[in-house]
């Protein structure tokens, strides 16, 4: 009886143990992953595994020449704009003129990338059909300051000072609100602003709906169940930003939005499910369109259908400059 006692508590010990292991794992786990997501300097544990990723992405032929349009795009002359957010961080943007302008767009990119990446493939396109540009680096990011990325919760208020700036610093000609990924969360959270009128439209490529359902879909990817963890992520998020994850989303900016918006989406992304574009337009009460590209990835819907996509990109324009 007694070896069977001794048994019984080692047994119970062992699993005591391992449950403890397994929850000491699982909050560095959560932790790691909190900050890879908001944190300006990536965790030293994540960064290897997210660059090997990368490099798989880019060696892909349907991106194979966007590294070098961007690069293209980064020397082509612009003019350096900083403004404060209101927040008092620095925020630094790239203003690019074309020689008539009709409209000017303001262009937001997406999470952990650059302006000059996100947007170096459809730079021409919108630079030749009468567009300037401002090109804006995101909080927590390049040149901007900013210890933390606020996944579009923090960086729509910074979305309104750079139209706010646009508002008091160029000609009378329509404003457009591009985003692409965090940069499309970002515009389609602003649009929950009472934006001015020279606001004419939003064009949102494969936005995610909140940093919580973001945060649901990698932790079902790397097996950490969601509702364990919700309570710890929301109180790390809210340490680092003062937001919980979730907190804001698309879905409520878009019950209010006034302001048309074009919504593009691949069916084939991995990254951002396509269904997360469904879902935001279905809760839009603006007038809406709709744009998907069969067998596109994120943030490739241009480089595999560009014809459809300029084609969609300009009659969206073309409907709501006056």
């Amino acid at each position: 009886m007694k070896k069977k006692t001794e048994h019984l508590l080692f047994g119970m010990g062992a699993a005591v143990a391992a449950a403890v292991t397994a929850t000491l794992v699982s909050n560095k786990l959560t932790k790691a992953l909190v900050e890879e997501a908001l944190n300006r300097h990536e965790p030293k544990s994540i960064k290897p595994i997210k660059d090997n990723k990368l490099d798989a992405i880019f060696e892909n032929e349907v991106y194979k020449d966007t590294v070098a349009k961007g690069e293209e795009l980064k020397e082509k002359p612009m003019r350096e704009i900083e403004i404060t957010a209101n927040d008092d961080t620095r925020l630094v943007g790239h203003y690019y003129s074309c020689q008539n302008p009709k409209r000017i767009v303001l262009a937001m990119h997406g999470w952990r990338s650059n302006w000059y990446r996100d947007f170096g493939a459809s730079a021409d396109f919108l630079h030749n059909n009468d567009c300037d540009i401002l090109y804006v680096e995101q909080r927590g990011q390049g040149n901007s300051g900013g210890e933390y990325m606020g996944f579009g919760m923090v960086e729509r208020y910074d979305c309104l000072s750079w139209v706010n700036w646009l508002m008091e610093n160029t000609q009378e000609i329509p404003i457009y609100l591009l985003g692409i990924s965090m940069g499309a969360a970002t515009v389609l959270m602003a649009s929950g602003f009472n934006l001015p009128n020279r606001v004419k439209g939003i064009v949102a490529d494969c936005g995610f709906t909140s940093a919580k359902e973001i945060f649901k879909h990698v932790s079902t990817k790397v097996h950490l169940p969601y509702s364990l963890r919700q309570s710890e992520i929301e109180n790390l998020c809210r340490e680092k930003i003062n937001y919980g994850a979730g907190d804001y989303s698309t879905i409520d900016a878009l019950k209010d939005n006034k302001t048309p918006v074009l919504f593009i989406h691949g069916t084939d992304d991995n990254f951002v499910p396509v269904s997360m574009t469904y879902e935001n337009y279905r809760a839009c009460t603006a007038p809406k369109r709709l744009f998907v590209v069969p067998g596109a990835d994120h943030a490739a819907s241009y480089l595999v259908d560009k014809e459809g996509y300029e084609s969609n990109v300009l009659d969206f324009f073309s409907s709501f400059d006056n």
